[in-house]
């Protein structure tokens, strides 16, 4: 009964840390454009290291 007691506090301690992070990730614009690394790979250009 003593573990339930200290692991309740530590879940919503960590679900709350991990909220404020994805939160924060959304305000900064992280997560806007989710198609454009997708399509960078099909692109064909050279790299200029390449001869």
């Amino acid at each position: 009964m003593n573990v339930i007691l200290l692991m309740i506090p530590v879940s919503l301690l960590l679900a709350g840390t991990f909220l404020f992070l994805f939160l924060r990730t959304l305000s900064s614009g992280q997560l806007d454009d989710l198609e454009t690394p997708a399509h960078r790979i099909l692109m064909d250009h050279e790299r200029k290291d390449q001869k």
